[in-house]
């Protein structure tokens, strides 16, 4: 059962009695230690019902078990593989009675939670409400009850939250509700204060697994010593898996100290180091191991691979977004005409904003992708709205565009004016904009409804007049302006959002629209073929069918066969043959620290985004490209900016690190057409 395993891994399973800290470097095999252990231990005779295998996420909880099935069949569905609040809940349904729960209590949801806490606020500001649920989850998930927070509040906001977080957990008693913070907090209230049900669940489960142990905050930890039987039994049973270098979580309340305390709080502690990678290239390995260097170690490991040398990590200097993106996708096409799947590529950056530029030019490519970890730019409300317009503008039969353009912002035409419109364009068998001047459409509305389409129909009609005549930078950006302020957007924004703040934010993406529409109206520099190329300027109109085609592509997230773009948080735990790591800066990666922070704390800051960085370069197989801007835009300017600190920490060699993917691009077709030519011949 075990004859795939290596040594190290071997030892991991084998060490049934007593506590275990398996320490698995990134592509090592942690999932397959686990649940070979989950076999082991049945093996020996542990009944599955005493088994407990806690992850993160449903899943990886999922795959666990899948992975348990095809060791032990039946016997893997009386585990019990869940995640930590999945464990609390259970918990509090059997045992919750003991505090004041009945087993029919409610889950709040964080739409309940935000109009709970503007409640006991006093206040009608969803922005300020999540403010306050975060500050009052980051102290929970500490450990702190409403007056220990007061006791250590900084400043006069923070008393006011420590007060708000009374109020609401009153609320939350009366109405027999928990939130997902609780489901941590409750089940160790209820272990610590009853003896005797803490006793029952330490004897029920014999062994617990706990994955990812790097992630784990103050509570779970408190939570996993108390089901173990911490300082009440000679040999409690568990097993921690994880790995200090990819402790990347700490904003939402993990922390390193957990796996400090392991061997202070379990003496008899097992350590075992997994260092060989099933994953990466030596010369990728090499890469990350140097970059993680600098940062202290609690248990010091190098990962090495038998997978070879492999392609040299490669740097590439980028003068801007634009240039980083047609770079990237030079790239992926490139890899793409030496046989790799679109599905083998991932685009991985430091924050959402930055799949923009990655969007736009791989849609120029025609190149399908899907967007984690955060919101696709075209897929924001206000960009969908504004695509809509623009697709009516290049096609005005285009009737979903229509209704979203019609409705947006209002102006005064209702469901019911809309629905008459439908049904008499469907019986006269024309759009709903043609239907808009139809003679017969005067005899089913208002005076007032048919005013308000027909002032409609002739703003579109405005529009596309002088989108027509709208040719280069300054009259396509006076074009929308105009259109923008005529229609009332700006304003529109501010009565559709929760904040000013949050208005000012969307707003700002209407405007890195409106540039890269004019830029496009403006013809643009094009360097793919080694050589400045300037396009000849567009009118908006022709920009505006381009846009009608974005806006209108089929969704192809359902499609396997996509290139992935990604935050590096939302990639942790994935793998892809071809990883392109996007605008490692200073500034983004690592990120701007908080002015105000502390010189510790700023060390913290720095030393985690050092490990999203490691995690960033171990997602890599075979290839690892890390690309840089030279220049970043910072509002509506562009500003000189620098390479991260976390380059020169890779240690690459400079003969090998730098590489131009269109030349290697343009190289493979000509190589490509000189074998055609020569299988014709």
């Amino acid at each position: 059962m075990h004859d795939t395993l290596n040594p190290a891994q071997l030892e991991a399973v084998h060490h049934l009695h007593g506590p275990s800290l398996v320490l698995a470097g990134a592509g090592s095999g942690k999932t397959r230690v686990i649940t070979h252990k989950i076999a082991r231990l049945i093996q020996a005779g542990l009944a599955p019902e005493r088994i407990a295998a806690i992850t993160f996420t449903n899943k990886a909880a999922a795959e666990m078990r899948e992975r348990a099935r095809t060791l032990v069949g039946k016997a893997a569905q009386g585990v019990l593989l869940c995640t930590f609040h999945a464990l609390g809940v259970r918990m509090l349904r059997e045992d919750g009675a003991a505090i004041g729960l009945k087993p029919q209590f409610s889950i709040l949801d964080t739409d309940d939670i935000v109009a709970l806490l503007k409640d006991c606020g006093g206040t009608t500001d969803s922005t300020t409400a999540r403010h306050w649920q975060w500050t009052i989850s980051q102290w929970k998930g500490a450990g702190l009850d409403a007056a220990q927070a007061l006791a250590q509040a900084r400043d006069d906001a923070q008393r006011q939250i420590a007060l708000i977080m009374a109020r609401y957990h009153e609320r939350l008693a009366a109405y027999q509700a928990v939130d997902f913070d609780d489901l941590i907090v409750l089940p160790l209230k209820l272990l610590r204060e009853h003896a005797d049900m803490r006793q029952r669940w330490q004897q029920r489960l014999g062994h617990v697994l706990v994955d990812e142990y790097q992630d784990t905050s103050a509570t779970q930890y408190e939570l996993l010593k108390a089901l173990v039987g911490h300082g009440e039994r000679d040999d409690p049973r568990l097993t921690c898996v994880g790995d200090d270098d990819q402790s990347i979580y700490g904003w939402r309340g993990a922390t390193l100290d957990n796996l400090r305390r392991l061997p202070q709080d379990f003496p008899t502690l097992k350590v075992i180091k997994l260092e060989q990678n099933y994953r990466s290239t030596n010369a990728i390995l090499r890469a990350a191991n140097a970059v993680i260097g600098p940062n202290p170690k609690l248990f010091p490991k190098t990962l090495w691979s038998a997978l070879g040398e492999g392609e040299p990590v490669r740097v590439l200097a980028c003068d801007h977004e634009e240039h980083e993106a047609e770079r990237a996708v030079a790239r992926i096409q490139g890899l793409r005409v030496q046989g790799a799947a679109w599905r083998d590529c991932a685009i991985l950056y430091r924050a959402n904003h930055q799949s923009r530029a990655f969007e736009v030019a791989l849609r120029k490519a025609n190149i399908p992708y899907k967007v984690s970890g955060g919101t696709s730019f075209f897929d924001r409300a206000e960009i969908k709205d504004l695509c809509a317009w623009l697709r009516l503008l290049a096609n005005e039969n285009d009737d979903p565009a229509f209704l979203r353009a019609v409705t947006t912002p209002r102006r005064g035409i209702g469901h019911q004016t809309l629905a008459q419109l439908g049904q008499y364009a469907a019986s006269a068998r024309l759009s709903l904009f043609e239907a808009l001047f139809a003679p017969g459409l005067a005899a089913l509305l208002s005076p007032r409804a048919l005013a308000a389409l027909h002032e409609f129909g002739r703003t579109v009609n405005a529009l596309q007049h002088r989108a027509r005549h709208a040719v280069g930078h300054e009259a396509a950006r006076a074009v929308l302006q105009d259109w923008l302020a005529d229609i009332g957007y700006e304003a529109h924004l501010l009565d559709q959002s929760d904040s000013p703040q949050q208005a000012s934010a969307r707003w700002g993406h209407v405007l890195d629209f409106v540039d890269w529409m004019v830029q496009r109206c403006g013809g643009y520099i094009d360097d793919s073929g080694g050589a400045a190329l300037a396009r000849e300027p567009k009118a908006l109109w022709e920009v505006a069918q381009t846009v009608a085609l974005i806006s209108t592509l089929a969704e192809r997230e359902q499609d396997q066969d996509v290139v992935t773009l990604s935050t590096l948080h939302a990639a942790k735990g994935l793998e892809w043959p071809h990883v392109i790591l996007a605008g490692v800066n200073e500034g983004l990666l690592p990120f701007k620290p908080d002015a105000d922070g502390d010189a510790a704390a700023l060390a913290a800051r720095i030393e985690e985004e050092r490990r999203l960085m490691y995690v960033g370069i171990t997602r890599a197989q075979r290839t690892l490209v890390v690309s840089w801007l030279k220049q970043r835009k910072q509002g509506r300017e562009r500003v000189p900016a620098q390479a991260s600190r976390f380059i020169a920490e890779m240690q690459l060699d400079p003969a090998t690190a730098q590489e131009d993917p269109r030349a290697k691009l343009r190289a493979l077709r000509e190589e490509f057409a000189a074998r055609a030519a020569a299988r014709a011949a």
